[in-house]
């Protein structure tokens, strides 16, 4: 099939899936576009919902991910109980309308939700996880799985609302990391209980605390919990976590950005880790 219209009910949908959190949650489905991404999402093992290409905007290093595309999910090779991704490609213009952001190298897929259950979330023998109460922008979100993977996190928490994980911005920010991290969503007792019940200490990053982030035994099973752009972390975590450290601030600003502070907690954990002398 062969979209040119932007009209068409399809094109349609993928822009309200992009630009809709209710819609999306309607239909249990999200976007993924960038090769890198669709490289990573099929590589999790997950199954279109719908592909689109744009033949004119796929790069040459790309065109190996097009024939993988059409030869993974034809009809021929589709299991018979299975139904087949619907594949289409699009005109340039047609692209552009349901692309997030420019660039994106021609090829958009639609994916059904991925699993957020806590329970679900596996650990290693020595539990490493990040906790993010109330994350409102999704780029921060994105920045923190991409550090996540490169630390070797075990799992990323989002609780307290905030930023969708299925966000496409997510995906994208991520660089498709969205795809490598366990994810979970839970509310703030959940996660505090579900540590609880794995001995997992808990670690709360807060500008107010008295102990620097780095004088802390961070080598043990661990969650480090950092809060909103905004706001920080809530009361009810402050009094649930093991510790309180803070980073130390020497300018006129009085934080960090959300996944710069995520960043240099997750990476002193690696540091203790490693055996590297304090």
């Amino acid at each position: 099939m062969h979209i040119t219209s932007t009209n068409n009910a399809r094109i349609k949908n993928v822009v309200r899936l992009s630009n809709n959190r209710r819609h999306r949650e309607d239909l249990q489905q999200t976007v993924v576009e960038g090769s890198r991404e669709v490289r990573r999402c099929l590589d999790a093992g997950i199954i279109p919902a719908e592909i689109y290409i744009c033949p004119e905007l796929v790069a040459a290093e790309d065109q190996d991910l097009v024939e993988r595309l059409n030869s993974q999910f034809s009809i021929r090779n589709s299991q018979p109980a299975a139904r087949p991704p619907q594949l289409a490609t699009v005109a340039p213009d047609i692209f552009a309308k349901i692309a997030v952001r420019e660039e994106s190298g021609g090829i958009l897929l639609v994916i059904p939700y991925t699993p957020t259950d806590l329970a679900q979330l596996p650990l290693s023998a020595l539990p490493f996880l990040v906790v993010v109460e109330g994350a409102e922008k999704p780029g921060n979100v994105g920045a923190i799985l991409r550090t996540a993977d490169a630390a070797g996190v075990d799992g990323l928490i989002l609780c307290s609302g905030g930023t969708d994980l299925h966000n496409p911005n997510v995906i994208r920010a991520s660089l498709g990391t969205r795809f490598t991290v366990p994810v979970a969503e839970a509310s703030i007792d959940e996660v505090i209980g579900w540590l609880r019940h794995h001995q997992i200490t808990s670690i709360a990053a807060t500008p107010d605390a008295m102990v620097r982030y780095t004088a802390v035994d961070l080598s043990g099973p661990v969650a480090i919990i950092t809060g909103s752009e905004a706001h920080g972390l809530s009361q009810k975590w402050l009094h649930a976590a093991d510790r309180q450290v803070t980073i130390p601030m020497y300018g006129v600003a009085d934080s960090l950005n959300l996944a710069t502070s995520t960043a240099l907690m997750l990476y002193e954990v690696v540091r203790q880790r490693s055996g590297i002398a304090k």
